[in-house]
């Protein structure tokens, strides 16, 4: 069954407004989508069993629940371990435990960050910010947008202030608006950011 309607928790702000102007891009016409941040991400996953188990006793079958959550510093596994867990035990049937596309939840991981999903499309960066170089992706330490050291978000802000934004600090929302609405999936090089680009793809199939 077609999914009509995507459920999205977030753990912060900026990535709630990134997908709030991403989404409309990449979903039907007739699809929705609501989105809904926590603050931060011990708040999202303290809270999470309990969310998703109100889930579980109403989701309609045409509607489907994304996690997203930043890698930061821990081991993906082991946070998409952790994640399954709790969605398991809230009574949902995850993408990773059922192999089907037939899945009510799909965990997603930013690694490291929402930022890092910017490294992998320049363009769109670009875009946004007409003064940045086009050559800053293939910079060592930046060619794997997945791989940044040192923080994706502070490396982001310092390559953006050499040239000539943010003096005054990144400003997470506003950039993340301006950066989404010129988002390519197509030519992502964040092997993250396109793993959760599939889920949807599935979920709207």
């Amino acid at each position: 069954m077609p999914t009509s309607r995507i459920e999205v928790l977030v753990e912060e702000p900026s990535m709630e407004a990134f997908l709030g102007v991403l989404l409309p891009r990449l979903l039907p016409r007739d699809r929705t989508f609501g989105l809904h941040p926590f603050q931060g991400k011990g708040d999202l996953q303290n809270k999470l069993e309990v969310r998703l188990r109100g889930y579980a006793e109403w989701l309609p079958e045409d509607w489907r629940i994304v996690v997203i959550v930043d890698r930061d510093n821990e081991d993906c596994l082991e946070l998409k371990a952790r994640l399954e867990a709790i969605a398991q035990r809230a009574g949902l049937r995850t993408r990773t435990s059922s192999g089907t596309p037939q899945w009510q939840l799909v965990n997603r991981i930013a690694i490291e960050e929402l930022e890092a999903w910017y490294f992998g499309d320049w363009q769109a960066v670009r875009a946004a910010y007409p003064r940045v170089a086009s050559t800053v992706p293939y910079r060592q330490g930046l060619r794997d947008s997945d791989a940044i050291a040192g923080g994706t978000w502070e490396t982001f802000e310092r390559v953006m202030r050499k040239h000539g934004y943010f003096k005054g600090g990144l400003p997470k929302i506003e950039a993340a608006r301006a950066i989404a609405a010129h988002i390519d999936p197509a030519r992502s090089r964040s092997r993250s950011f396109r793993i959760l680009h599939a889920a949807i793809d599935e979920a709207m199939a």
